[in-house]
């Protein structure tokens, strides 16, 4: 039975495979069995589908970054704060059923932990940034106004 997970543990579980992911050519399946094998992380859907989706669009969200991040060039940018930056911008296209101020939120409560205080800046910065360019919630970005 897989113990179930609150969003910011699997957002953080995410982030933790994915952060190794960034390092490795393992497949990310491999890197689950890695997990699981050694116990530190639970592996669920909710962590899979996370997972897989930004893996999935990492091209358009470096995009993004890089198009948002005003201060620092892309390839200067920390891979902490690429990989929250990617988790976060992914739940604003994705996941509109979960408010903005809560995936901002998220990530910077990430960042405390894994990056700098300036990196924390920074990333509240940028999607500060971004969620400007957003439609409001409830609304279908690809209807015809």
């Amino acid at each position: 039975m897989t113990k179930r997970m609150t969003k910011r543990e699997i957002r953080e579980t995410a982030f933790i495979l994915l952060f190794e992911k960034s390092f490795r050519d393992d497949s990310i399946d491999s890197l689950y069995d890695v997990a699981e094998e050694i116990g530190e992380l639970t592996i669920n859907d909710k962590v899979r589908a996370l997972t897989e989706g930004v893996l999935a669009e990492e091209a358009t969200l470096d995009e993004l970054i890089a198009s948002f991040s005003t201060k620092r060039a892309f390839s200067r940018i920390a891979r902490v704060n690429v990989i929250l930056l990617r988790i976060a911008m992914y739940e604003l296209r994705h996941r509109p059923e979960t408010p903005v101020n809560v995936v901002i939120s998220e990530a910077v409560s990430l960042s405390q932990i894994y990056a700098t205080q300036e990196d924390t800046a920074f990333i509240n910065g940028v999607l500060a940034t971004y969620i400007k360019t957003l439609p409001p919630r409830g609304t279908d970005p690809t209807e015809e106004a």
